[in-house]
């Protein structure tokens, strides 16, 4: 559905259920939290060409920011149940959105990454911080008061999203793997995401050096790498067949209009999928920030515990 707005409406407010998304076909949208309060903050600003409230496409839950047209702006607005119907009239839309979710995810990846990294510079063992630390340390502090509203996502979408089974649909490049097998290495530029009909895949950090770390085991009827859509984006893993006889299908961006035609029901798995991942990833940079958040009240108030320090090097032996 085509909407427009005046500058100065507001799209959705914090705190509102969320539904549906948005295409921003023109203008421009700013994002705030307390919108309209003295403590009034703009988060970003959404430009043409780029969705927003996309994360309605997984479950609806509140709000975590205000949205305002900031010039007058016309918008597509659709929910999950629209994409079909959204698609069939426009299948570039297909690629669009995928596109837009993939960089979402990874610029989450690289805040994540960033904020890890603080946290394992927190209580060095020589008691000296590295130079920068200290606004680092303000930065995720800040982000975390301003995210401290986000929602978990909901255990139901979790299983709908385990119960979904891919088997059916585009099969031009569907292959069989074995046990071993590298599918990618951290670091190489991707080009492709994937599928995985049947066996496993490990994906490792450090693969083949000292610093070697399992991050997880993907299992079947389940997508990884769609970073990889994103113009040679460099692999920030690796992905290591697990068992024989993996069959794995390669999807390449070009590859989802003629999808969509095939099993229009798997791309609306994928979109899901890689809500939720955005999701996730929000949830665990969110955590991570709260933890570099504690760690600078009790520092400006003096009082840093023993026990938050056993949790800051709990945390920093995960990674």
């Amino acid at each position: 559905m085509t909407k427009e707005f005046k500058k100065g409406e507001v799209l959705f407010k914090e705190g509102d259920v969320g539904e549906t998304c948005f295409d921003v076909v023109s203008g421009r949208v700013g994002i705030y939290t307390d919108f309209g309060t003295d403590v009034e903050k703009q988060l970003t600003t959404i430009e043409a060409g780029h969705i927003l409230g996309e994360l309605a496409l997984v479950d609806a839950l509140p709000r975590s920011a205000t949205a305002v047209a900031i010039s007058d702006v016309t918008v597509n607005e659709f929910n999950f149940d629209d994409l079909q119907r959204y698609f069939e009239e426009d299948t570039d839309k297909i690629t669009f959105i995928i596109k837009e979710m993939s960089e979402r995810i990874s610029r989450l990846t690289g805040d994540y990454d960033d904020v890890v990294d603080t946290i394992g510079e927190l209580f060095p063992a020589n008691e000296t911080r590295k130079p920068g630390i200290a606004d680092k340390i303000k930065q995720f502090a800040a982000a975390y008061k301003m995210s401290a509203k986000a929602n978990k996502i909901s255990r139901e979408t979790m299983e709908d999203l385990v119960q979904s089974k891919h088997e059916e649909g585009l099969s031009n490049n569907v292959e069989s793997y074995s046990k071993g097998t590298l599918l990618f290495k951290e670091g190489e530029p991707g080009r492709c995401m994937y599928d995985i009909y049947t066996g496993s895949v490990n994906i490792y950090t450090g693969y083949g050096t000292p610093d070697e770390k399992l991050i997880t085991t993907i299992g079947v009827s389940k997508f990884f790498g769609e970073m990889g859509l994103l113009n040679n984006a460099p692999r920030t893993a690796t992905a290591v067949v697990n068992m024989d006889h993996t069959i794995i299908e390669s999807m390449y961006m070009d590859d989802f209009k003629e999808l969509f035609e095939k099993n229009p029901v798997k791309i609306s798995m994928l979109i899901k999928h890689m809500a939720s991942r955005i999701r996730r990833l929000t949830d665990q940079y969110t955590d991570a920030c709260k933890l570099v958040y504690e760690v600078s009240e009790a520092e400006a108030a003096g009082t840093v515990s023993d026990e938050l320090k056993q949790r800051v090097r709990a945390f920093q032996a995960q990674y």
